[in-house]
């Protein structure tokens, strides 16, 4: 069971910048990987955990919000290794 979960370098720096009700729910997520594990917090709808395709294969995402993603790898020792949290918008201007 999967439960350490890491926040890479470039993650933290991207969390700087991004609203305070999103950084908690990403953290809320981490603590319910600590204690229930991977697959039981993948299971919890609001957060719509799905595997990612093309650039990104290989890993995951979960939704903060309408406008935040947080990608997610699962490294080779076990751990979830946050690799980037983004605002996600389909405009192109």
């Amino acid at each position: 069971m999967i439960t350490d979960v890491r926040i890479s370098a470039r993650a933290q720096k991207q969390l700087r910048k991004v609203p305070a009700h999103v950084v908690g729910k990403l953290y809320v997520w981490v603590e319910l990987v600590a204690t229930d594990g991977l697959e039981e917090a993948r299971k919890i709808p609001g957060y719509h955990d799905e595997p990612l395709r093309g650039d990104r294969a290989g890993q995951r995402s979960i939704r903060l919000n309408r406008a935040y993603r947080a990608f997610y790898s699962i490294m080779s020792d076990g751990t979830v290794e946050f690799v980037s949290v983004e605002e996600v918008n389909k405009h192109e201007y």
